[in-house]
């Protein structure tokens, strides 16, 4: 089952349960996938990766929004925000820990034979590559950065 044929199923079942909030996340999901789908010379279905770039990107856009309204005190909003993002972070998959993410980057790191940050930019290109939807690409470049200087 495809990301979008999921998320109108759980649109159904967020309207039978009257569930507004919940419902109103599942909406706008669609809404992304949508208006993907329909930019100019874009394919019909998307791409499983396509599906959780997207996701990454609607994921990312709350966290920081959230941020940004607890910072101005508008915690109504900011808890708005959260609960979207606890919904799209069901669709996503399981996010790796920072001690994994760690394991992961040695691993590249001896791979590609970096040894110092001059050779940021190879561990980058295939961490982001592995760890795409797994991990946080922020705590991917700080590790990669703190793990390089030493």
């Amino acid at each position: 089952m495809s990301l979008k044929q999921q998320i109108d199923t759980d649109i159904k079942n967020a309207m039978r349960a009257k569930n507004k909030e919940e419902l109103q996340a599942l909406r706008s999901i669609k809404s992304m996938i949508l208006l993907v789908e329909s930019e100019k010379g874009a394919e019909e279905n998307l791409s499983e990766d396509a599906e959780m770039k997207l996701l990454m990107k609607a994921a990312k856009q709350r966290k920081e929004s959230a941020e940004t309204y607890k910072e101005n005190g508008r915690d109504e909003l900011a808890n708005a925000e959260l609960l979207e993002l606890e919904v799209i972070e069901r669709y996503l998959p399981k996010q790796m820990s920072e001690e994994e993410v760690k394991g992961k980057l040695q691993e590249i790191i001896d791979k590609v034979g970096a040894s110092g940050p001059q050779d940021m930019g190879k561990v980058m290109g295939a961490a982001t590559k592995e760890l795409a939807g797994k991990a946080d690409g922020k705590m991917i470049s700080q590790l990669v950065k703190q793990m390089l200087k030493s």
